[in-house]
């Protein structure tokens, strides 16, 4: 996949993997043993055109291994399925657990691609009674079929909007008390998690992570050791371009990442966080 390898501008992501996963992330390659940290999440902890991504840049602060398992538009659903990350994430010292949207796990309405979870793959029967007049082989990618239900009924797509906070729910307490109790969850995302009416807001479905509520992080907060807030300032949020490397195809695409000053403030308040805990 192009970008697992190198981007037009020449940034290297050295992919790699671990004992039998079939998920590649972002190298280099780190020996699994001694007292490691893991970083499971999407998009902004594989650090998509971010040269020293927030896992780096901890690692450089707390002068201790930091293995980065993010994975481009990952859920929950990615991981919990390789039992070589469940492992790794068990046996860390401990586990950061990037808060990531529900609208990318398989639920009782659709299926998701089990490694690429932005891949919509097959309406359920059901989500098919609830919006028969919809031809499901029209979509590729969950957030576009989603969209296309809301635009059509949002009453009928409130019902798919709440499935999806459910099985989100029940998979993220599975997924965190597979890997035990040295666990943080990070929030990372230009706004903080909120209980308000998701329709109220500008452009609720570019609002990452989707559908996810302070409510639903609050239920998870028995499973962890504490729950990290990484709010760009605004400061950082201006400066998101700045620093990013990419080609010119990629500008759009590099335009809705949070930057390489949110990467600093962020893995500042986890080295914090992370020294606390690892005392």
């Amino acid at each position: 996949m192009k970008h697992d390898t190198l981007g037009e501008a020449g940034l290297s992501y050295a992919p790699c993997r671990y004992g039998n996963s079939r998920l590649f992330f972002r190298g280099p390659r780190k020996v699994l043993d001694g007292s490691y940290v893991a970083f499971v999440g999407g998009t902004e902890t594989y650090g998509k055109f971010i040269a020293d991504p927030f896992p780096t840049l901890v690692e450089a602060e707390l002068g201790r291994p930091c293995v980065n398992f993010g994975c481009m538009n990952a859920s929950v659903d990615a991981f919990i399925n390789e039992p070589a990350v469940m492992a790794a994430c068990h046996d860390a010292a401990m586990t950061v657990v990037q808060v990531m949207g529900a609208h990318n796990i398989s639920n009782r309405f659709y299926t998701v691609h089990p490694r690429r979870n932005d891949r919509f793959l097959r309406a359920s029967t059901v989500l098919g009674a609830v919006f028969p007049e919809i031809d499901f082989s029209d979509f590729c990618f969950t957030r576009h079929m989603l969209s296309r239900l809301h635009s059509i009924s949002p009453d009928r797509f409130s019902i798919v909007r709440e499935e999806l906070q459910t099985a989100w729910l029940a998979r993220m307490r599975t997924f965190l008390r597979a890997i035990g109790p040295r666990a943080m969850l990070l929030w990372f995302a230009d706004h903080l998690p909120s209980d308000a009416p998701w329709e109220d807001r500008p452009d609720p479905f570019r609002a990452e992570p989707l559908f996810v509520t302070r409510r639903m992080i609050d239920s998870l907060r028995p499973l962890v050791r504490g729950v990290v807030m990484a709010q760009p300032s605004p400061r950082a949020l201006a400066r998101r371009g700045v620093g990013l490397v990419h080609g010119p195809l990629d500008a759009g695409a590099a335009a809705e990442m949070l930057g390489v000053a949110a990467h600093q403030e962020a893995a500042a308040a986890l080295t914090g966080a992370l020294r606390a805990a690892l005392v």
